[in-house]
């Protein structure tokens, strides 16, 4: 056996485990995920939505929107429009709903996303700290947006005589079979692992090899001034160059890195500032076509810019704690 076969097939012995593994626990992760959409288990995390809307100074009627945040991101600000342009809600209104309604479309993406795929690719304890992480964020810019919308609006803000052509009944009935919503759920789920996992085993293989191959640290140690001064190891910088371009593949880049040289706390801090940088890719590949969609180009901006400048604020804020040498 040549030793080029023999090197791979030594990567190979050390990435197909590692794959099974994950791929397993996606697998299981994602069908469940999709099963508790399937029959609206999600909703009952948005109950909280009306406690929130009145001291913010906003309907109940928002509260509907929030809730189909829980479950749908585009149903949700598409019912925001809706009261926006129906007259319920002015312009200040309308982005204060916005920005409460961010930890309720976060809250999607912990079943279907952070939860069955980032955690098992980063393991419980790092897993688990970023989806904490990521969960506070997102709560502090919802209670942001509670006490801006106290500060703020007040009955000058919003028309209740508009409720009368709003359609505020929320998300319609499901009147699916369980055999239907299970099959649908499995179908999402195979979609999910078709394109997930091909790109796990590419970004495995070529990771793996490259820690085997070579001193990453070393590598990198041209970053270690700037890294240096948020504590973090010369090998952020890689991650937070992956991270920035897809979040999936910036995860799998750190994995074999953890615990040497990367801490559970350095590496959740090294995908939150991943994620700043990612904001730019995000936004025109995203956010403006989903936001000019829903709101059109001038408000759109107004709601990119609000959501972009509190994610910044509270990431940096983030980032800044779990660096802290003090715990």
């Amino acid at each position: 056996m040549t030793p080029i076969a023999a090197e791979l097939l030594g990567l190979l012995a050390e990435v197909l485990p590692r794959l099974a593994r994950i791929t397993a626990f996606i697998a299981v992760g994602v069908f469940l995920a999709n099963v508790a959409v399937a029959f609206g288990l999600i909703r009952y995390v948005a109950g909280l939505a009306g406690l929130l809307t009145r001291p913010a100074n906003l309907p109940d009627e928002v509260g509907t929107a929030i809730l189909t945040t829980a479950a749908s991101t585009t149903a949700g600000y598409a019912t925001l429009a809706e009261y926006r342009e129906s007259g319920l809600l002015d312009d200040r209104a309308t982005l204060v709903a916005v920005v409460i309604n961010t930890f309720f479309g976060f809250v999607q993406h912990v079943f279907t996303y952070y939860v069955p795929v980032l955690v098992p690719i980063l393991g419980r304890t790092t897993g688990v700290l970023y989806v904490s992480a990521r969960a506070g964020i997102a709560l502090a810019i919802t209670v942001t947006g509670v006490m801006l919308g106290g500060l703020l609006l007040s009955e000058r803000n919003v028309d209740r005589s508009a409720l009368a052509g709003v359609d505020a009944s929320g998300p319609a009935a499901d009147d699916r079979t369980t055999e239907a919503r299970v099959r649908e759920a499995a179908a999402k789920s195979w979609s999910t692992l078709r394109r997930i996992v091909p790109r796990l085993a590419v970004v495995y293989t070529l990771v793996i090899g490259l820690v085997s191959r070579y001193d990453v640290s070393s590598l990198t140690a041209v970053a270690e001034p700037a890294t240096s001064l948020l504590g973090l190891p010369g090998a952020a910088v890689p991650v937070v160059a992956v991270y920035t371009l897809d979040t999936t593949a910036g995860a799998v880049t750190i994995e074999p890195l953890l615990g040497d040289p990367f801490t559970p706390r350095t590496a959740v801090a090294t995908l939150l500032i991943g994620g700043i940088l990612s904001f730019a890719v995000s936004t025109f590949r995203r956010s403006i076509p989903f936001q000019y969609g829903i709101w059109g180009a001038s408000f759109g901006t107004k709601v990119i810019a609000v959501n972009t400048a509190l994610k910044l604020v509270f990431i940096s804020l983030t980032v800044a704690l779990l660096v802290l040498p003090a715990w």
